[in-house]
């Protein structure tokens, strides 16, 4: 039978052999004797006896070689009376024989025993050095451990710390495209409000011209690069909702570090006499683990690959950023400059032509006055020659009265006919160049009332485009504030 808590080598765990007195017959051990093993600190229904290890033995007494024992014994010649009683007693040598072999058995027990005690302080021995071995060997493994968890949770600070850094520059990064998509919306209704108001011109100076085009040119520039900003936004928003992740595995990370930290050095500063000390019976035997040293590591430097990822993405996105905002000021500055020349290039346009338009205004006016007066000449001398026509005609009358052969077609007859005809077609000459004086006049007129009207046109378009709307592009944001700066 094997003893819980012995080695297999130990004397008395193999068959006992006699010293000098016969072997004895071993003693059937039961549940009786011996216990099953526990630990300490279970308890149990029945205490526990030390086995007597005693049993009577039957004495069969041997042949010692002679014969003698073996023979009959022939009883002395005794009175009946008491020969019941000598045969329940034992001769001298049988009292000697077990007096020896009592003897011989008790020094065995003892060396025995004996040897047992030696053993089990032996085994004692082994067993506090090797619980001591044990637990320092468990001490430096929490030790390690706590080497191990110090050395990732100093990652994990690192890596956290770095990414809350970059975080806030991407969200930095991301106002300021705001800021600058908000603050393109003012030249962008500028923009608006000039095409609106040109929309006013009237006439001819309706045209489809450099300046309509670069103001169409410069809604779509700042359209464009609005969408290019709240694109990169929106992109910057996806970057930092996967940063925020980063950041929560790292910090649960980093929180259960401290928390396994925790633990395993109050575990390593337990000693056997601490206070803090219990039983847990059954502990061993629950495995509550979830992981290997391997994938234990794996999943921090995972989360650390994670956010690092994320670092170089949002890196990325910062520098994109900055060159798209460089390249959408730029843009609208450019567009805007492109602008307001191609306003001043019509505007001293529309002023040149104004100016000419008053110059043929001026000498239309002074060729109506001429007209005017031409037409009133014109209108003097048919009256004037009216006088010399009656004369005239009166003469001829006054001939025709003339009797008989005195109506003579003398040569006072032919000047006077020919006089008639010369003044006749004077009238008719004047009275026509009276017409063509008035139809040019109306001309002039129409073209007097065509050139004010055009006049008027070339002011409201002076007007539009030099006050209203230069008068709103006098002022545009800085390039700060274009690239985010507020």
């Amino acid at each position: 039978m094997e003893f819980l808590g012995t080695t297999q080598t130990a004397s008395y765990c193999g068959p006992r052999k006699s010293c000098f007195l016969p072997e004895v017959a071993p003693t059937s051990l039961s549940q009786d004797s011996y216990r099953a093993y526990y630990l300490p600190g279970y308890r149990y229904l029945s205490s526990w006896r030390p086995s007597l290890f005693y049993k009577v033995s039957s004495f069969c007494p041997m042949d010692d070689g002679g014969g003698r024992l073996n023979a009959p014994l022939r009883p002395p010649t005794i009175l009946p009376a008491v020969r019941s009683s000598l045969y329940a007693r034992y001769s001298p040598h049988d009292w000697y024989k077990a007096t020896c072999g009592q003897i011989r058995g008790s020094e065995a027990y003892r060396h025995w025993a004996s040897r047992l005690n030696m053993d089990s302080t032996r085994l004692m021995q082994d067993k506090d050095q090797l619980i001591r071995l044990q637990q320092e060997d468990t001490g430096r493994n929490l030790g390690q451990r706590l080497s191990d968890i110090d050395f990732w949770r100093s990652e994990l600070t690192y890596e956290l710390e770095r990414l809350l850094t970059q975080t806030r520059a991407l969200d930095t990064a991301k106002r300021r495209l705001e800021c600058a998509a908000d603050e393109a919306q003012g030249p962008l209704q500028v923009a608006l409000e000039c095409l609106y108001n040109r929309e006013k011109r009237m006439g001819i100076d309706l045209v489809h011209d450099d300046v309509e085009k670069n103001l169409i040119q410069e809604v779509d520039v700042i359209r464009a690069c609005q969408d290019r900003m709240r694109r990169l936004a929106e992109r910057i928003e996806q970057q930092l909702n996967i940063n925020r992740d980063a950041q929560h595995a790292l910090e649960k990370d980093l929180g259960d570090k401290n928390s396994a930290h925790f633990i395993d050095e109050k575990c390593y500063n337990l000693r056997n006499t601490s206070d803090s000390i219990n039983f847990y019976h059954g502990v061993e035997k629950i495995d509550g683990t979830v992981s290997v040293p391997e994938t234990w590591a794996k999943f921090s430097d995972d989360n650390i690959r994670y956010s690092q990822n994320a670092r170089a993405n949002s890196a990325t996105l910062c520098e994109e950023t900055e060159h798209t905002l460089e390249g959408t000021s730029e843009d609208m500055w450019r567009q805007w400059t492109n602008t307001n020349l191609a306003f001043d290039a019509r505007i001293c346009e529309t002023a040149d032509a104004k100016n000419k338009l008053q110059a043929q205004l001026a000498k239309t006016l002074q060729e109506i006055f001429q007209t005017e007066n031409t037409i009133m000449l014109l209108e003097r001398a048919i009256m004037a020659k009216e006088c010399p026509l009656k004369v005239a005609q009166t003469r001829l009358e006054a001939r025709t009265w003339r009797p008989n052969m005195e109506l003579c077609r003398d040569v006072a007859q032919f000047k006077l006919v020919n006089e008639v005809y010369t003044i006749d077609d004077t009238l008719q000459t004047l009275k026509l160049r009276l017409r063509e004086a008035q139809d040019t006049l109306q001309l002039l007129i129409l073209n007097k009332a065509r050139l004010e009207h055009d006049l008027l046109v070339k002011a409201n378009s002076l007007f539009i485009d030099k006050e209203k709307c230069m008068g709103m592009r006098k002022t545009f944001p800085s390039t700060p504030r274009l690239v985010g700066y507020t």
